[in-house]
């Protein structure tokens, strides 16, 4: 027997699967266009792991919960729930600040300069911040912190190949234009 809250986190890792499928399309339609404007692509090697990855990840949520029977973790399950909530926010942030240049692949059109509003005034990663804080917060919404530790340090080693590809694909006009930037953490400037 399903228990509520069970079927709450059921219905809110279906509309998180259902929302990645839509960025899917978004992110097939924007490499599109910037294909059509001499657009490059670079990491394709990591690419599939990175869609099998995520794909599993949301399989494993769900079946730690289910299968372990994971009971609601309380307050713990409300402050992972308000940090998914951040994390989605701050992802949607990067995603409209880059808008049509937003994409799941690193695609590069040559000669155009970087993004440098929105989240990216204060980190040179903000996309990549929102995926580490949901692959943490996500599982442990309904006390599935094995699924929370097995991807955070996953993830870690993709992000660590994919941060790499793409800060290589950028090319130095992204590096000059982020020196003083940080990948993760912004930095508190005083006076």
């Amino acid at each position: 027997m399903v228990s509520p809250s069970q079927a709450v986190f059921l219905g809110y890792m279906g509309a998180l699967a259902a929302e990645r499928l839509v960025e899917l399309v978004l992110s097939r339609r924007n490499a599109a266009r910037a294909f059509a404007q001499g657009g490059l692509e670079r990491g394709q090697g990591h690419y599939r792991v990175m869609v099998v990855f995520h794909s599993l990840f949301l399989v494993a949520c769900v079946a730690e919960v289910f299968v372990l029977r994971r009971p609601f973790p309380g307050a713990l399950g409300w402050a992972a729930l308000g940090a998914a909530v951040m994390a989605q926010a701050l992802r949607y942030w990067a995603i409209a600040t880059l808008g049509e240049r937003w994409n799941s692949r690193i695609i590069v059109i040559p000669g155009l300069p970087p993004v440098t509003g929105g989240p990216y005034r204060f980190l040179r990663h903000p996309n990549y911040v929102a995926v580490v804080l949901e692959l943490l917060a996500v599982p442990l919404i309904h006390g599935a912190w094995l699924t929370a530790l097995v991807f955070t340090v996953g993830n870690a080693a993709l992000l660590y190949v994919r941060i790499r590809a793409e800060e290589q694909a950028l090319g130095e006009v992204y590096a000059q234009a982020f020196v003083h930037h940080p990948r993760f953490i912004p930095e508190v400037r005083r006076g």
